[in-house]
């Protein structure tokens, strides 16, 4: 982890904020790609990530310094259903360092206020389910559900917690708490498969990126896929945003269905997702995967599919804060085993002259977006700001278990 951090340093510092929010490496330099300007917060809260796990006082100054200049758009985007990537990243790691006595006190009151305002604008982003019930769409439309959005609940979660509401028509208060859970349990019951029979295709623990429904009546219709292979196989990442989003908010509010969830979506990542060394390919129904052994280690290099390692990254903070969660050492172990393989070649990248931290990460394969390089048949070698954000958190909440305080998203507010 000292070794990740120390090629980090270089990398965040090498890497300039200019317009546009970088996404993906091409030929080992940072290039943005428009869709949502989703990343950004990544980007800035690397440097909060860095200072946070050495103390090196450059990058809070960096950090502190681009959360003003970039990050007050993303706290009232209305557009968007990553709020809690974005604002929980910079304005809630500003004030936990301020609240843990890391920092001064000059970030609390902008920081504190920011986070209110986007928890309430992610919040309202709200679609009515046939139940009553209804969850955060989107931004494909209000028919969308998506499974990233649960980790993106965090906004919900730390404006809850500052005792903040999200105020509707004829001055309505409604609570950020309830609409937090309404949304995971929808996310529970629609995108994460209950191993129950529901349709041929069900096995416990396996998700669907997308949920979609009749906005007429809120009735469920089908699952759906924008970045995986089909509706009816498992996109990885997909996967890993439901084992951490799951896995945090079982931390911040005891539910048994957050519970089950993140048990159901940890077991299938195990037992079907990951290859040996705990690194997944990109999907599991991905056509190639006939070709290889999916019992030995992933091969970033291999000539039918790529491996996902920012699924990977994202996955070991899942099982990792599960396990200490729940007392229970086999998930403990194997977030372990995955990290360990992701901080060493030939996932960590250690040619300065690469601007990524974490090699062999894909972002949208069916509309290839990911370099192939010449002599290859599959995207590798390249990284994406997500993953590289999130081996530095993995490293991060690895440090703090040996060297306290335990790291949570709600640290600022609890």
């Amino acid at each position: 982890m000292e070794r990740m951090f120390a090629l980090s340093a270089g990398k965040i510092l090498g890497l300039h904020f200019t317009d546009g929010s970088p996404v993906f490496t091409v030929d080992g330099r940072y290039t943005a790609r428009g869709w949502t300007e989703w990343t950004q917060g990544f980007q800035v809260g690397a440097a909060l990530l860095q200072f946070d796990a050495t103390g090196e006082e450059r990058f809070l100054d960096l950090g502190r310094e681009q959360t003003a200049r970039l990050m007050a758009p993303h706290v009232s985007h209305v557009g968007v259903h990553d709020h809690g990537f974005n604002n929980v990243s910079t304005y809630g790691a500003l004030l936990r360092l301020a609240r843990e006595g890391r920092t001064d006190e000059r970030d609390v009151a902008a920081a504190t206020l920011a986070l209110k305002v986007s928890g309430a604008v992610q919040a309202a982003r709200w679609t009515r389910t046939e139940d009553g019930t209804g969850y955060i769409y989107s931004f494909n439309g209000p028919q969308s559900l998506f499974v990233d959005t649960i980790r993106s609940c965090r906004s919900l979660a730390v404006a809850h917690a500052l005792g903040h509401v999200l105020m509707g028509e004829h001055d309505e208060r409604i609570d950020l708490l309830r609409r937090l859970t309404q949304h995971a349990h929808n996310t529970a019951r629609y995108n994460v498969y209950p191993g129950t029979g529901r349709d041929a295709y069900d096995v416990r623990g396996r998700t669907a990126h997308e949920a979609l429904f009749n906005v007429n009546d809120g009735r469920f219709r089908a699952p759906g896929t924008q970045q995986g292979y089909s509706p009816f196989s498992t996109w990885t990442r997909g996967l890993a945003w439901a084992m951490l989003g799951f896995a945090e908010l079982l931390e911040f509010h005891e539910d048994p269905v957050f519970a089950e969830a993140a048990l159901a979506t940890c077991d299938f990542y195990v037992e079907h997702a990951a290859a040996a060394d705990g690194v997944p390919y990109w999907d599991t129904g991905a056509p190639g995967l006939a070709h290889l052994d999916l019992s030995a280690p992933a091969d970033p290099f291999n000539a039918h599919e790529p491996v996902d390692s920012s699924a990977a990254a994202i996955a070991a903070q899942g099982l990792l804060r599960l396990g200490r969660h729940l007392g229970r050492a086999h998930y403990v172990q194997a977030g372990l085993t995955v990290a360990r393989t992701l901080l060493a070649e030939p996932y960590l990248s250690t040619d300065p002259a690469h601007q990524g931290l974490l090699l062999h990460s894909v972002y949208h394969r069916p509309n290839g977006w990911d370099q192939v390089h010449a002599g290859q048949s599959v995207p590798n070698g390249e990284s994406s700001m997500w993953g590289d954000y999130h081996l530095r958190e993995l490293g991060l909440y690895l440090l703090r278990l040996d060297d306290g305080p335990y790291y949570t998203f709600f640290g600022g507010v609890a």
